[in-house]
């Protein structure tokens, strides 16, 4: 529960353009993989970034802690995501 809130503001942060309010795809698929992709698929999807490898591990330490999340409340989490998204859109 104590992560939940934090990772909705960061979406939410980071999920909506300044200029026109769209939710980046690239974020989109990305926020849905951290949820619930497996380790090692959402580590290739990272690669992509050309990221620090300090960095990756250290994003892959906090989806380890995701991942022990009931995967019915990853589901509610990702709900309230995609609305936050579609409210950004408008």
């Amino acid at each position: 529960m104590k992560l939940l809130v934090p990772l909705l503001l960061v979406a939410l942060a980071l999920g909506c353009y300044e200029a026109d309010a769209a939710a980046c795809p690239a974020f989109v698929l990305d926020s849905t993989g951290f949820l619930f992709d497996p380790a090692p698929v959402f580590r290739l999807k990272l690669a992509k970034y050309n990221a620090p490898p300090e960095a990756v591990e250290a994003k892959l330490q906090v989806k380890e802690c995701t991942d022990q999340i009931d995967k019915g409340k990853r589901a509610l989490i990702a709900g309230v995501l995609t609305k936050i998204v579609t409210e950004c859109a408008l």
